[in-house]
């Protein structure tokens, strides 16, 4: 894509006005974010001679790839930043055009789908992923890989060997020396094209060998990298998808430590973990971890006071409401609901989103999950089931191409008559619509760490992280889950001992887990935020207690967790001292 005309080229693209109309707009936010929205390294103070000349410390894979998606580049050269001011001697690996699909490719981006199978993403995306990201982090002074340093003739044409030879219906549960291939490859397809299936998608047999193919190659440049450098740690964002995905299967397997990380949901913070993206990690972490931590008045009120402030979004820089309607007496009167039977609420999440495979799960998918709680509620005339449809399926930043509503409506054509349904759309309160239920069935939503905190009976059929926590009741099989319902209404909320240790896993969740870091602002367009960097000084050792936790466990394998209660505490001692 030429940067400086991308009208011209959308009119090479697209025929018709409407169709120019709506990605004219896509891609010219494209265009003034990747030429002005990378850091600016030269223009901090002391960057020239803030890092040690002979860097003796441990050598860690900042394993960026994807150059165009700014929050990872951004927030991952300031983590490179600062591990160089420590001594670590940092090294960036990113891909220079080679591979036929990856996380910076999305459906919307393409007018006519068949132009990304014919050419993948190097005629329209590449041009404005490596070259301002290997820019960005030569001026920090670290080595930089690129994939095609990293690939042989031979790499290439086994990666096209394999990929022709196996069958569409075998590449999501390919597997080679051990290593989850197919299972990454299929998530970064469905997240292409923001649906949980291909089913319906004329190119997406097509589309999936492209990833697939990407997953191979990435795994080879991955793999050869590391034989040939040995690393203490890779640090990347995601840590699924392709390729970051593969990166994690072949560190894992060469026994370099992993950490993954993604922005958390409070502005200025984000989410860190061992081994695996959180995704995965935050479903078995040990509850020895967050149950006798400080607790005090001063902590519950933090985190009542946090969790009230996300009925409206203040505190975060990830919601999907500007004006929630909390008036419980609209709820019934726009659902219909009959006010003398028990309520039982239903959350969904975006189907498409992290597309992995969870041994936990009551059901193979979330679809499933629907209909079978649909069906089993159809024979239940003792309560009403309220279906809240995620929000972000049309409001988040890829929304969904299938709708949980539609799917709905294509199984029950007429709903059963105890049975309602929230659209996405919809200005409903999550919160308000929970506090009217006898409890509610969450599938792999983050709300039932509010939930809980609530006091409402949460019932998991999915990979929600309050599972596992000993505070909801969790579903591991179809049959399970239907004795579980079965119990239901339970006519009760929590006990006061298990509202107590929910609010204490909340602390946790969202105070200690999602580390801030005040060095990153806020801002309304893309990225979602920018560097607020002066001087070098402000990465020094001491300047800033979230980037110190994410640097300690990066080089040291530490915990990932931002030591909140401490701070709350010692500013309610001072404030006392004060009066």
């Amino acid at each position: 894509m030429n940067l400086t005309s991308p009208l011209e080229w959308l009119k090479s693209e697209v025929r018709d006005r409407p169709a120019l109309n709506r990605f004219s707009k896509l891609v010219l936010r494209y265009c003034r974010a990747y030429t002005t929205a990378y850091p600016n390294w030269k223009k901090v103070e002391g960057i020239a001679d803030s890092f040690p000349s002979l860097a003796s410390g441990k050598k860690i894979l900042i394993a960026t790839s994807v150059g165009s998606h700014l929050p990872g580049t951004t927030l991952e050269s300031l983590i490179a930043a600062a591990l160089k001011v420590r001594g670590a001697e940092v090294h960036v690996f990113l891909c220079d055009s080679v591979l036929p699909a990856c996380l910076g490719c999305e459906y919307a981006w393409f007018s006519h789908i068949e132009q990304f199978v014919r050419e993948g993403p190097q005629k329209s995306l590449c041009n404005t992923c490596f070259s301002p990201a290997n820019k960005m982090f030569s001026d920090l002074g670290v080595q930089i890989h690129r994939y095609s340093e990293h690939l042989s003739p031979g790499d290439w044409e086994t990666a096209g060997r394999i990929s022709r030879g196996t069958g569409d219906s075998e590449i999501p549960e390919f597997v080679m020396e051990g290593l989850s291939i197919g299972e990454h490859a299929l998530a970064g397809t469905l997240r292409f094209f923001a649906k949980a299936s291909l089913d319906g998608e004329p190119q997406g047999a097509a589309i999936l060998r492209r990833y697939f193919e990407a997953a191979l190659l990435t795994t080879f440049a991955t793999r050869n990298l590391l034989g040939k450098v040995h690393f203490d740690a890779a640090v990347f964002h995601h840590g699924i998808y392709v390729p970051q995905g593969l990166i994690g299967e072949v560190a894992r397997n060469a026994k370099v430590r992993v950490v993954n990380w993604n922005p958390a949901y409070r502005k200025q913070s984000f989410i860190f973990s061992h081994d695996d993206t959180y995704h995965h990690t935050l479903m078995w972490e040990p509850v020895e971890r967050w149950q006798n931590m400080l607790w005090t008045a001063e902590t519950e009120v933090a985190i009542v006071n946090y969790l009230q402030s996300r009925w409206h979004g203040t505190q975060d820089w990830i919601w999907f409401h500007d004006r929630p309607n909390f008036d419980v007496d609209a709820i019934y009167k726009t659902l219909g609901l009959d006010r003398s039977t028990p309520c039982i609420g239903m959350l969904t999440n975006v189907m498409w989103d992290a597309q992995l495979h969870y041994p936990a799960n009551a059901f193979p998918n979330m679809l499933d999950w629907v209909v079978e709680t649909i069906e089993y509620f159809a024979n239940r005339l003792d309560v009403q089931l309220i279906i809240r449809v995620h929000p972000a399926e049309v409001r988040g930043a890829l929304p969904s191409r299938q709708p949980v509503v539609a799917e709905i409506r294509n199984r029950f054509p007429v709903l059963p008559k105890n049975v309602f349904v929230i659209g996405p759309e919809s200005d409903i309160s999550t919160y308000t619509l929970a506090e009217l239920c006898d409890s509610v069935i969450i599938y792999g939503t983050k709300t039932g760490v509010e939930l809980t905190s609530m006091g409402i009976p949460t019932v998991v059929a999915g990979e929600a992280w309050i599972r596992n926590k000993g505070l909801t009741l969790d579903a591991t099989s179809r049959e399970s889950y239907l004795a579980i319902l079965d119990q239901l209404p339970l006519g009760k909320k929590m006990a006061k001992e298990q509202i107590l240790l929910a609010r204490k896993y909340a602390f946790h969740f969202f105070l200690r887990r999602m580390i801030p870091l005040e060095l990153t602002v806020p801002t309304t367009g893309w990225p979602p935020y920018r560097l607020d960097l002066q001087n070098t000084d402000q990465l020094q050792q001491g300047e800033s207690v979230g980037l110190d936790v994410i640097c300690d466990g990066i080089l040291n394998g530490s915990d990932f967790i931002y030591p909140a209660e401490r701070f709350i505490s010692a500013r309610s001692c001072a404030e006392q001292d004060a009066s």
